[in-house]
């Protein structure tokens, strides 16, 4: 598997670009602009993108979404709990100064230990709510793709509509600690770490 990361938007999101060798059939996890860089990493690979895999349902996560899936024609796949979230975009980018922002437009809802592939790669939904209420995870080969629920020490904020620090603080605890402490932990924002360093270091869990 070949794992590209690109940092783009004014909130420095990490999108991660997940290509497997043999199928070159791709996967995106979170797609915040349409991106000209992720465009060149499938042309060098000649990878075909089949999924948009959002974390939730924030708006820095989910802005490219329209443009990505015309120009790729792929499958863009979010919880079910967040469409009601995806839906309030123009509230959410209107709160935080930005411009209005069209409706990003999904072609199906996600359940909790739902199985997406490409090749032969598995890639495990993990149900994580507490930053939103639709907020997973995603578990493929020993990587894990955390959006905004597990920070590198930290954890995603809970003060927004449909937060809850009391229930991502469970669900990393219940679910994701649980993992092996190899595993690496790929989030939405800042650096890269393991399973193992957060349940040591981490001072929110």
């Amino acid at each position: 598997m070949i794992l590209k990361q690109f940092v783009l938007g004014a909130l420095e999101n990490n999108n991660y670009l997940l290509i497997d060798e043999e199928s070159k059939e791709a996967v995106l996890f979170d797609c915040t602009e349409k991106s000209d860089e992720i465009d060149n990493a499938l042309n060098q690979y000649g990878a075909t993108l089949k999924y948009v895999l959002l974390t939730h349902g924030h708006f820095d996560h989910i802005l490219g979404v329209n443009e990505t899936k015309a120009k790729h024609n792929c499958q863009v796949l979010v919880h079910e709990d967040d469409k009601i979230l995806m839906e309030a975009i123009k509230e959410f980018s209107r709160n935080f100064g930005l411009a209005h922002s069209e409706v990003q437009k999904v072609d199906g809802y996600l359940k909790e230990n739902d199985i997406i592939k490409i090749g032969e790669h598995e890639i495990k939904v993990i149900l994580t709510p507490g930053h939103t209420k639709g907020g997973v995870c995603y578990l493929v080969d020993g990587e894990l793709f955390s959006g905004d629920t597990l920070f590198y020490e930290s954890i995603g904020r809970t003060d927004l509509p449909g937060g809850s620090f009391e229930q991502l603080k469970t669900n990393i605890q219940q679910k994701l600690f649980t993992l092996d402490d190899e595993i690496k932990v790929y989030p939405g924002h800042g650096w890269t770490s393991t399973i193992g360093h957060e349940k040591i270091n981490n001072k929110f869990l």
